[in-house]
């Protein structure tokens, strides 16, 4: 599909040429007529005549059609209608026949020809159609402003035949200097500011445009409905014709409206990100604060009390007591938030090594044994356990804090319950509780980021299943949680191929 246009000179110079061969086309088939001259078949001559005026309006122009059709007459008339050499015709029928000759073939000219610039018309509105929709199709695949410029710069070369180079506004209406696609086309000083006036005042500058015509490159702005996404830089050699530039003027709204729509679309998931990290921030600020303010309080409290009164010895151990617990639950807070702050950042490695599960376990039991006191705890570990190629310290966290969450939520002697068993090359860790759950439409957002079920007042800043979720992701593992009909399931999966020697583990035991 070809829109090229060609210039004044080139379309002159075709008729010109279009002319010179209507003339010798029908020279050339009077002098291969010339035998038939001194017979009555000098008939069948206008209609070899006539055959080829028709030919000729075919791929010919209005104009050397109509002198094809007067030239095939008048030689028909000289040469082959009696007397010959002469424009004198002595029968009547003669001169009815040339005046009909005459006529259909000036209208048989004239009608081809209307009727293959009518088909040339309806196949250019056909190109024009395709073009637009194949435009139109490929902008609105495109994702992103730098795929957009792409997609538009590849069909205005493909169907106008002209080198394009667009230049954005930087979101604040301002023209970015020197931003295009193509790095190896650098505007210079003058032209950057016929394009910002271009951009500025919404009109056609640079050449052909009648405002600063003496610089290489043409600058058409880019019109959106909310706002002006830039402006297209073209080089051309010549000025658009009428029915090329309403194609023109087609592309170039198709490809503001893309422009303009990633433009809107990315300043909308600013905003997005901005109201969530506000929001975030409100969350972490007033969540904080008020974690922080309840040990820092009762560490305060108990040291005074230490310091400003003489206490018996068993009341200085129970406030010293107080002033651990409240410094564990900083140490707490303080390791998720700092847990949160290395998987956002990436800033952490996966150590895997070969560990006894049991041992991994035995430590997490007991550092919260305070915390596991109130309930009847678990552990149902398979006998046939193998060794499991882990990071300890990042599922030692893992578990740590799926076990205070259920701490947190299930009523007091209830059974909360850690299992584990190896199947099909993985490691699979199920905890459950008898607490209430969670509400349905929750689940889906359990590990996200300071998540609490709204009705429930347990403290914490809402870490700890997202870290959770982060730490089994990095060993290439999956959790997910379901709800029992009498408590909340977490259930992990981490890949783990059985070693060559197996270890045996303790059996199931059960605390209470």
């Amino acid at each position: 599909m070809d829109f090229i246009k060609y210039s004044d000179s080139t379309l002159i110079s075709n008729k010109i040429r279009h002319y010179f061969l209507s003339v010798i086309i029908v020279g050339v088939t009077a002098f291969l007529c010339i035998p038939l001259s001194n017979t009555q078949s000098y008939y069948v001559v206008s209609f070899i005549l006539l055959f080829v005026v028709s030919f000729l309006a075919t791929f010919m122009g209005i104009g050397p059609v109509i002198v094809a059709a007067t030239l095939s007459a008048l030689v028909w008339n000289f040469f082959f209608i009696p007397p010959h050499y002469t424009f004198h015709i002595e029968k009547a029928e003669d001169i009815l026949m040339f005046g009909m000759f005459f006529s259909i073939a000036f209208l048989n000219g004239i009608l081809t020809t209307r009727v293959r610039r009518q088909e040339q018309l309806a196949r250019e509105r056909e190109k024009r159609t395709d073009a637009l929709f194949q435009l139109t199709k490929e902008l609105s695949k495109a994702n992103g402003i730098e795929e957009v410029i792409k997609v538009a710069i590849e069909n205005i070369r493909l169907y106008f035949k002209l080198e394009a180079y667009i230049i954005l506004q930087n979101g604040e209406n301002i023209l970015q200097s020197f931003k295009q696609t193509q790095k190896d086309e650098i505007l210079s000083i003058r032209e950057f500011e016929i394009a910002k006036q271009s951009f500025n005042k919404l009109e056609i500058t640079g050449r052909f445009s009648g405002v600063s015509s003496n610089v290489e490159y043409t600058f058409y702005p880019l019109k959106g409905t909310r706002l002006n996404p830039g402006i297209i830089a073209v080089k051309q050699k010549s000025s658009l014709d009428a029915t090329r530039k309403i194609l023109w003027d087609t592309f170039l709204t198709q490809i503001a409206n893309a422009l303009e729509r990633e433009f809107l679309g990315e300043l909308a998931q600013k905003v997005r990100f901005l109201d969530e990290s506000d929001r975030l921030y409100r969350t972490l600020f007033n969540s904080i604060s008020h974690e922080l303010r309840i040990p820092v309080s009762t560490i305060m409290g108990a040291s005074d009390t230490i310091i400003s009164s003489n206490n018996s010895k068993e009341v200085q151990t129970e406030l010293c007591q107080e002033i651990f617990t409240a410094s564990l639950r900083l140490n707490r807070l303080i390791e998720n938030l700092l847990n949160m702050s290395r998987l956002e950042s990436g800033h952490f490695s996966v150590r895997l090594d070969w560990y006894d599960l049991n041992d991994l376990i035995n430590k997490v039991t007991k550092d919260l044994s305070e915390e596991l006191k109130p309930f009847h705890f678990k552990v149902d570990i398979d006998d046939e356990m193998p060794l499991v190629k882990i990071d300890f310290g990042l599922i030692e966290q893992v578990l740590y804090n799926l076990l205070v969450n259920s701490t947190q939520y299930a009523p007091v002697s209830t059974i909360i319950t850690l299992g584990a068993h190896h199947e099909k090359e993985n490691l699979i860790i199920e905890i459950t509780d008898e607490g209430p759950g969670f509400p349905e439409t929750e689940l889906k957002n359990v590990f996200k980021k300071f998540f609490k079920v709204n009705s429930r007042k347990t403290g914490g800043l809402g870490l700890g299943l997202s870290i959770v979720k982060g730490f089994i992701e990095a060993h290439n593992g999956t959790i997910y949680v379901s709800n029992r009909e009498n408590g909340a399931k977490f259930t992990i999966q981490i890949p783990s191929a059985k070693p060559e020697i197996k270890k045996q583990v303790d059996p199931l035991y059960e605390w209470k």
